[in-house]
């Protein structure tokens, strides 16, 4: 199966609690819910589009909870729900003992080796959801094959991001971008291997940019 991490972001980033208030406070974050003043029909369109694309769900579990204490309640006329409901739902947690939501597998263990074997398995898209905190997981473990990144036109400048520190480097190609009649940007990436890196710096150094070398030297060193 390919890994497809699907986020809705802030410009600066961040992917914490953008369906409602109380979703997720932690470290004092006070702006839950800013998703929902953009959100338009395509982009519900696009959400049922590609939740029915999935073959499995890997979630966190707080997500897994948020998700458990809504869909199975939204009731299956609403097609979002009807996949959600159905779909086998794989969840990565060290607290859980028993999972209530409907086809819910709890993964155990060394969740990279976990998921690495998941993608190892016949079928289409193995899909993440929020899960912030697995999805580092992932970034470090160079897991994800994809990424739909739902970028929205504001900047909150605290809250947790979804490019920490410790994601590997990596080079992504940019597939596609949808534009909603809101302004969020939906932009589609797929791996591409590892960076390349390059210089524009003068073939032959000039004397102050030779001066300027030594100097960052000279602070490294002390």
């Amino acid at each position: 199966m390919k890994l497809v991490v699907g986020t809705f972001i802030t410009l600066d980033g961040v992917m914490q609690a953008p369906g409602a208030p109380e979703e997720d406070r932690s470290g004092g974050f006070a702006h839950g819910g800013w998703l929902v003043p953009w959100f338009d029909e395509r982009m519900g369109e696009l959400a049922a589009g590609w939740s029915e694309a999935a073959d499995a769900l890997l979630l966190g579990r707080r997500t897994y909870e948020i998700f458990a204490a809504h869909w199975p309640h939204v009731g299956d006329e609403d097609p979002i729900a009807a996949k959600l409901n159905r779909v086998r739902k794989y969840v990565a947690s060290r607290t859980l003992d028993v999972l209530d939501w409907d086809n819910s597998v709890l993964l155990r263990g060394d969740v990279a080796a976990e998921v690495a074997r998941l993608k190892q398995q016949p079928g289409g898209e193995l899909q993440v959801t929020g899960s912030g905190e697995l999805v580092q997981t992932l970034l470090r473990h160079d897991l994800v094959d994809e990424f739909r990144l739902w970028v929205f036109p504001l900047v909150l400048g605290r809250g947790k991001r979804l490019f920490a520190d410790g994601a590997l480097p990596a080079a992504l190609t940019l597939t596609d971008t949808i534009m909603t009649s809101t302004g969020v940007a939906i932009h589609l990436y797929r791996r591409a291997g590892k960076p390349a890196y390059g210089s524009f710096a003068l073939e032959q150094p000039s004397p102050a940019e030779i001066e300027r070398r030594r100097s960052i030297e000279a602070s490294v060193r002390s």
